[in-house]
Formats: C-alpha cells, sequence, structure tokens
C-alpha cells in the first residue's frame, strides 16, 4: 500500500511539475489612447477607489497579476476569469462602446453589484477589502444611474 501511495504521489509532483510549463499569457495590452472610462465618462473620485478596489482587476487593461497567477492550475483559472471579465467589460476600452453598449454596461453594473455576482467569490476570498459592502453598492448604482442619465441626454454625445 506504501508503495502505490508513493507511487501516486510521485506521479501527481510529476504532473504538478508538468503543468507548470503550460503557461497562458497574463498580458495587460496596451489599450487605444483615449479609450478609457475616465475619458468618457464622470468618474467622481469615490466611485474610481470602488473600481479600483473591486472591479479593475478583471475588468481593465490595467490588472495587478498575484504571485498565484504563475502556479498551474491556478493560474489557468485566474487568467481564463480575467479574459472573461475583459471580453464582457473592459473600462480601458469603455470609448469604443457605443452609447446604447455604455448604457447596458452601467444598467449591468448595478444589477450585478447589487445581485452580488460582482466582485466574484472566488475574487474576494483571496483579496481581502475587495467585497463591496452596501455603501459601495449604493455609490456605484447611483453614478450608473446618474452616467445613464448623461448618456441619454444630448450631452452625452461624444
Amino acid at each position: 500500500m506504501i508503495k502505490v501511495l508513493k507511487a501516486a504521489a510521485a506521479f501527481l509532483l510529476l504532473l504538478f511539475v508538468g503543468a507548470q510549463f503550460v503557461r497562458p499569457a497574463r498580458v495587460n495590452p496596451t489599450a487605444a489612447a483615449g479609450q478609457s472610462l475616465e475619458e468618457h465618462a464622470r468618474v467622481p473620485g469615490e466611485v474610481a477607489d470602488v473600481l479600483q478596489r473591486s472591479c479593475m482587476d478583471c475588468h481593465s487593461n490595467r490588472t495587478d497579476w498575484p504571485w498565484y497567477s504563475n502556479v498551474a492550475p491556478v493560474s489557468w483559472f485566474v487568467i481564463d476569469h480575467v479574459n472573461h471579465g475583459r471580453r464582457y467589460l473592459n473600462f480601458s476600452r469603455w470609448g469604443e462602446y457605443d452609447r446604447r453598449d455604455r448604457i447596458d454596461h452601467l444598467n449591468a453594473i448595478c444589477k450585478t453589484v447589487k445581485g452580488g455576482s460582482m466582485p466574484l467569490d472566488s475574487y474576494t476570498l483571496v483579496h481581502r477589502g475587495t467585497k463591496l459592502g452596501p455603501a459601495d453598492v449604493k455609490t456605484l448604482c447611483d453614478w450608473a444611474g446618474a452616467e445613464q442619465r448623461r448618456l441619454a441626454s444630448s450631452e452625452g454625445k461624444d
């Protein structure tokens, strides 16, 4: 029985070491100049703080990659989550979205934070201080509503 356990442990160790050579790209793509959220929306300081603390690692090209994003198989999940988040909503590319998409994204921001589905539990578990409290949710929803109204008015034309 001991031999079988040692062989299984050796196999798992070999598998773990081999997995380190399968490395998806961890990138922060350069966004086109003038396309960021800050350049196309009115983002008060308190909103910027909440977005930076709880959203930008997955929803911008300014990801602060943690050390464990270098260790497979965890790195595969982290990189996949970031890439998925960027595909859905990327604040670094806000200027590339048309007005309707921006309004839809703003609506989705409020809906997802009110529902508690963002930030992901797996993210807040290892990033202390990123979980949104009721005041953070109100701040984001108030801002998203104001920005939607601005975009819907003639003032919101880019």
